[in-house]
């Protein structure tokens, strides 16, 4: 059955990002309507594989790659959909579910087998730190997708090019206004994160910081996103420089995300010493 419910999501996502994708090249409303209603039918059976994985593995499924990537997946898939809801910006799907899509297809390179848990993953912040770094990561990704947007809008005024494609993306206000909304929902939670995590290590570890790998470029996000929020509420910073800067910031955070799991390191994030070795 977790099987069948990820493999549906999967083709789900696709669809609806090959959708999306035409809907950028030609904005009829039907083919909106069908994006919108595929993502949303993908979203709901991949929270229904996420409830049956926890409900099979009896943990939160965010232990090893295969369940984070697709969490992730899930989390920016839920985070447009309200935004799209909330600004009417259909198109932002042309620019956020390919994202989507790519975590799921990573997420189905890596075994999905449920490993016992080691003492360490044993506990109730598990759910909350993680869940909270998630939907800021996803938050954080609607604001690439924007800022994306924004400088190919920008670069169309700039020139003076205001052609078929100018035509079909939001406003530069409406634009700098989603990437703005995703900073000020998405620090306090990945701020958050980083505290819960730290009492988590303190349980788990006896220490609240160790500066290994993982912490250390978490700490370089927040400093990030805490530069262009606070340039934001004090200097104005908006428009192109708040654009690369959100740019900038959700690369670091991938590295941050992957960069611990993927590469060589001694880090007590990384899944393979977490588990023993499982997901190599």
């Amino acid at each position: 059955m977790n099987a069948l419910l990820f493999y549906s999501t999967l083709g789900l996502y696709a669809i609806a990002t090959a959708a999306y994708l035409a809907y950028l090249l030609k904005p009829q409303p039907p083919l909106g309507r069908a994006a919108r209603w595929l993502i949303t039918s993908g979203f709901v059976l991949h929270a229904l594989f996420t409830l049956s994985r926890y409900l099979e593995a009896g943990h939160t499924p965010i232990t090893n790659l295969h369940e984070s990537l697709s969490f992730f997946s899930l989390a920016v898939v839920g985070v447009f959909i309200a935004f799209e809801r909330r600004y009417k910006v259909l198109i932002l799907g042309s620019f956020v579910t390919p994202l989507a899509l790519l975590l799921m297809l990573a997420s189905s390179i890596y075994p999905s087998n449920i490993p016992e848990l080691p003492p360490a993953l044993k506990s109730n912040w598990l759910l909350v730190h993680s869940s909270l770094a998630f939907v800021s990561y996803a938050t954080f990704a609607v604001a690439f997708g924007a800022a994306i947007m924004y400088l190919i809008q920008e670069h169309f005024l700039k020139k003076k090019r205001l052609g078929a494609l100018y035509q079909k993306l939001p406003s530069l206000d409406v634009l700098d206004e989603i990437n703005y909304r995703c900073l000020t929902f998405g620090f306090p939670l990945l701020t958050i994160a980083i505290i819960t995590g730290a009492i988590w290590a303190e349980t788990a570890w006896g220490t609240y910081w160790s500066w290994d790998p993982k912490e250390t470029w978490s700490l370089i996000t927040w400093f990030i996103y805490a530069a262009l929020l606070h340039g934001r509420l004090t200097t104005g910073w908006r428009g192109k420089k708040a654009a690369i800067l959100a740019i900038v910031g959700f690369g670091i955070l991938l590295f941050t995300f992957l960069g611990v799991n993927l590469l060589p390191s001694e880090s007590q994030h990384s899944y393979d010493r977490l588990l023993g070795g499982v997901d190599k």
